[in-house]
């Protein structure tokens, strides 16, 4: 049986349906945390609990562009072959590291849009620069979600390339709401 914190939480920063019945199974938001496999979702909970985490956040979704392995050696990186793709992923890092603006962010964005891709490669681009620029926490989290969630697609829903984002995100934070000990 959830707890009314677990109800507060889901409620308050609209999960999505998915997530709130995975969470049904979970009597604290500590305990759904370490049981989650799904990176997106951590991503997200990750977004509303510790606000000082989202450059990181943001970080890790760019990571996951550049890093996600596809088959045969490649990386969804990979899948970028237009300058502008790329130049939309590392402006978003920089952005994310406050050495880029949100108006050279917005400028990469508008150019790595106009170029077609793959629809995988384009999510997991798309998602990527959508995260950096957005002001709006709730879209950002969802784009960053996003983001990861594009890659492993473009990792062809390979449970490999799920498990490669999971350990790295679970290597890069820690479990927000662990209980606190008196």
């Amino acid at each position: 049986m959830r707890t009314h914190e677990v109800d507060e939480f889901l409620n308050r920063y609209f999960a999505c349906p998915e997530g709130r019945e995975f969470a049904a199974g979970y009597s604290t938001l500590h305990a759904a945390w370490d049981a989650c496999d799904r990176v997106p979702w951590l991503v997200w909970a990750r977004w509303h609990s510790v606000p000082a985490d989202r450059e990181q956040l943001r970080l890790f979704a760019c990571w996951c562009v550049r890093e996600t392995p596809l088959v045969h050696g490649r990386k969804v990186w990979n899948l970028l072959t237009d300058p502008r793709s790329r130049n939309a992923v590392e402006v978003a890092e920089r952005f994310a590291v406050g050495a880029a603006t949100r108006e050279e962010l917005a400028v990469a964005y508008r150019s790595a849009r106009d170029f077609p891709l793959s629809v995988a490669a384009d999510a997991a681009a798309d998602a990527a620069a959508e995260a950096a620029t957005s002001s709006d926490s709730t879209a950002a989290a969802a784009y960053i979600a996003a983001a990861c969630a594009a890659c492993i697609e473009a990792a062809y829903g390979s449970a490999a390339a799920q498990t490669f984002q999971l350990t790295e995100f679970r290597r890069r934070f820690s479990n927000p709401f662990k209980p606190e000990t008196p």
